[in-house]
């Protein structure tokens, strides 16, 4: 059975393939995202299709970042299509003006930490204020909350901090940078096994291309949502 914690990384060329997937992995999955990389490859067409004909719920990976305005007006637009997450960057303006464009509807509003393909290195190079990561990515998330998200996008490293604070009362955390043990990291620096990310605390893991990138797609999928269920995903490991 599909269990909705678990959110396929629709990160293919094009629409066509996007449905390829989908039917590879059939009822395993219930939740895509869909990112900027099939923005121009009909990704829209496939959130809807996904959505209306087969019942799946959708992710659009947007990063939104703009003056209040825009942002509004970019989030009234894409609410329409009757979605259920879209992510904003975590700045306190960006996620109010979201929040706006979101109202009325059902979607819900994750607001970008740090990304998980980033480390310190990268922070310091983009001129972003001196400390921990993980004290940052917390900062950030309460602020977030503050402001009305929905949720916070982080990393399973961050998670377990997040979920403490007074402000992640009822909010979500969803959690990309997941591997299964022995996959290619790829871009992420900042990971953890699907069993550890759910003991963290996070709400829902989003893996891409292990899934994606198998001989076995479905296979992979099952084998993930086993690791969910486990022991090991009920208290961290150590």
């Amino acid at each position: 059975m599909a269990d909705d914690r678990l959110i396929v990384a629709m990160d293919v060329p094009h629409a066509v393939a996007g449905l390829e997937l989908a039917d590879r992995l059939g009822d395993s999955v219930s939740f895509y995202k869909i990112g900027l990389g099939m923005l121009t490859g009909g990704g829209l067409a496939l959130a809807n299709e996904l959505k209306q004909e087969r019942g799946k719920r959708i992710f659009l990976d947007m990063k939104l970042f703009d003056i209040g305005a825009t942002v509004e007006a970019a989030v009234r637009g894409l609410a329409q299509f009757d979605l259920d997450f879209l992510t904003v960057h975590g700045d306190p303006h960006v996620v109010r003006a979201a929040k706006e464009g979101a109202a009325g509807s059902n979607l819900k509003i994750l607001a970008v930490t740090i990304l998980t393909s980033l480390d310190r290195q990268d922070l310091d190079d983009s001129l972003i204020q001196a400390g921990d990561i993980g004290d940052l990515v917390s900062e950030r998330a309460g602020r977030a909350f503050a402001a009305g998200a929905d949720g916070v996008i982080a990393s399973p490293h961050e998670a377990a901090m997040i979920r403490v604070l007074p402000e992640a009362e009822n909010r979500l955390i969803v959690t990309p940078g997941v591997r299964p043990a022995g996959s290619d990291l790829g871009d992420q620096k900042r990971v953890a096994t699907p069993a550890n990310a759910i003991a963290s605390g996070v709400d829902h893991i989003v893996v891409g291309r292990p899934i994606w990138k198998s001989p076995n797609p479905k296979a992979c999928a099952e084998a993930i949502l086993a690791e969910m269920l486990s022991p090991q995903a009920q208290s961290p490991n150590h």
